[in-house]
């Protein structure tokens, strides 16, 4: 069994610079990278709005940067996933997918949020060529251009309405005759000249190409099976997120979407030892750089915790 007196579950902005600031802080944190080493930044072709990158930067080589900067300050990286976790005690017990039991002193959680997807082809195929999660993140390659947003709450409404701000023309794809969304939300985008919401239709197949990435998509009017094509050049997908805490086995206070409710402004959840960052605890940013600033919270606070205990 290996003994740790921090264990980060995750990588990413938020786990990584959670490495950062309990390895200067000489705690030998202990980190799983999960499946995907970086987090869904390492999919990500270029990053524009992370501070300290004046012209830009990609995803990989960013998080390659906040990887090496963890382990310069003692931060043991370990492939793989956290399976299990029993938090009825402290030190907590983890089980990885190998069968390796990990006792922990305290427990960082910064296992991201997935983006729902449609579970097209195409949109795999043309995903960071102009398939997108996050207008915020996005939104600015696409400058003058016609993008399209499929989803009708109000992610859809805010990335439609964001994307209008920078793009020529929006279209919403929405499967229903009306929208999901806020009263004030459906107000914005109705009364939006840029935005055209398209009623009744689902999204047929994204059509593009290994050159230009995504240069059109076809939707189907579910009514009357009409099937148009759309000429577009970004194509945004917002039918919500689902958060990575399903390993936790209910265990610490969700929010009704699933994500970790922590005691605002520290990083502290519903058990003490316990603290969580990044994308599993944030429906409403989701970004890296935020991310990244709960990685420093949750670090600060480890380290403040074992101080008082």
């Amino acid at each position: 069994m290996t003994h740790t007196r921090c264990l980060i579950i995750g990588s990413g902005p938020a786990g990584y610079t959670a490495g950062i600031y309990t390895g200067r802080a000489d705690l030998k944190p202990l980190l799983y990278e999960g499946l995907q080493p970086g987090g869904q930044l390492t999919i990500t072709t270029e990053i524009e709005n992370f501070p300290g990158y004046p012209e830009g930067i990609s995803g990989p080589d960013m998080m390659g940067d906040l990887r090496k900067q963890a382990l310069r300050f003692g931060t043991e990286m370990r492939k793989g996933t956290i399976e299990s976790i029993d938090l009825s005690h402290r030190p907590f017990i983890a089980v990885d997918d190998k069968g390796e039991q990990i006792e922990a002193e305290t427990v960082i959680v910064a296992t991201g949020a997935s983006a729902r997807w449609l579970g097209l082809e195409s949109e795999k195929k043309y995903y960071g060529q102009g398939v997108s999660a996050c207008a915020t993140c996005d939104g600015y390659f696409y400058k003058n251009l016609d993008v399209a947003v499929v989803g009708g709450g109000d992610t859809a409404c805010e990335e439609a309405s964001y994307l209008a701000t920078l793009c020529r023309r929006v279209y919403q794809i929405v499967r229903r005759d009306e929208l999901r969304a806020s009263k004030a939300m459906q107000h914005r985008v109705l009364n939006n000249p840029k935005i055209k919401v398209l009623w009744n239709s689902v999204t047929q197949e994204i059509i593009g190409d290994d050159m230009d990435g995504v240069v059109g998509v076809d939707i189907k009017n579910v009514k009357t099976g009409e099937i148009t094509r759309l000429d577009v050049a970004g194509f945004f997908v917002a039918i919500g997120h689902q958060p990575n805490t399903a390993f936790l086995n209910g265990q610490l206070e969700l929010d009704e979407a699933g994500y970790i409710i922590v005691k605002n402004p520290s990083s502290a959840t519903s058990v003490e030892g316990v603290f969580a960052a990044g994308d599993v605890c944030d429906p409403n940013y989701r970004q890296a750089c935020v991310a990244a600033g709960k990685g420093c919270v949750a670090g600060i606070d480890v380290e403040r915790f074992l101080h008082n205990s």
